[in-house]
């Protein structure tokens, strides 16, 4: 329980990194505002979780729907202490057949969402003199995407410098900016971009020859946004099997 009186905010919680990582956070006491597009899928997430669950529906690419976020967060819970930016637009359209309004909807979603996100929650953080912001990267922003398109890797990547340069500035108000970098990870997510027969190929290679699990990168989420970590940030934490260095 040691993030009892602790508030997060998750985007794209309905599933998969976003889904483990808001339950993992209530699970260890604190209370969760879980973002989903769909009204009713949001509040059946927010169910499921538990009674510390706030449902925040809503697009975070349209207008005003982040600080709505904020605002009804705040409304419910007094402050906000934790946000992950973990929704993201993830497909694997390839260059040839990649249009610019697909480009700007990953780049609107996976980097200028969570900008206006972490603009939304500063001002709170800063009167409190305590923030952790956890941007959900991926491999891709380190390398290049092995299932996501041009627009994946290239959103990802800006995310991470989006990641450094927050860091930077945010540091002074006791508010750390750090960035997950998952690898190929067992989530529904992985498993419609990619065939059964390929994954199992892929992750023969790795030196931890498995696919992650959504839990241990929902662990590591819950300890960038710990007490214990910090000291830490600007970071980029990979969990990629080993995939990275070879």
């Amino acid at each position: 329980m040691d993030f009892e009186g602790r508030v997060a905010i998750v985007t794209g919680a309905t599933r998969g990194l976003g889904r483990a990582a808001a339950a993992r956070l209530h699970e260890r006491g604190a209370s969760v505002a879980v973002n989903v597009r769909d009204r009713k899928r949001a509040e059946s997430v927010a169910r499921s979780i538990g009674e510390r669950a706030l449902a925040v529906p809503g697009d975070i690419a349209a207008a005003g729907i982040p600080d709505e976020i904020v605002r009804l967060t705040r409304e419910r819970f007094g402050r906000v202490d934790i946000l992950v930016n973990n929704a993201a637009f993830a497909h694997s359209t390839r260059f040839p057949n990649l249009t610019v309004d697909e480009w700007r909807l990953a780049l609107e979603v996976n980097m200028t969402a969570p900008f206006l996100l972490i603009k939304a929650v500063f001002p709170i953080m800063k009167e409190q003199r305590y923030g952790r912001i956890i941007n959900i990267s991926s491999t891709a922003g380190r390398t290049v995407s092995t299932l996501g398109g041009a627009h994946y890797t290239a959103s990802k990547a800006g995310l991470l410098g989006l990641t450094r340069a927050a860091a930077k500035e945010l540091g002074q108000y006791g508010i750390t900016v750090n960035a997950i970098c998952p690898g190929m990870i067992d989530t529904e997510l992985t498993h419609e971009n990619a065939s059964p027969e390929l994954l199992q190929r892929l992750a023969s290679s790795f030196p931890v020859p498995r696919l992650g699990t959504a839990l241990e990168v929902a662990d590591l989420i819950c300890f960038a946004a710990s007490e214990a970590a910090g000291y830490i940030t600007g970071a980029s934490l990979d969990i990629n099997g080993g995939d990275l260095m070879m």
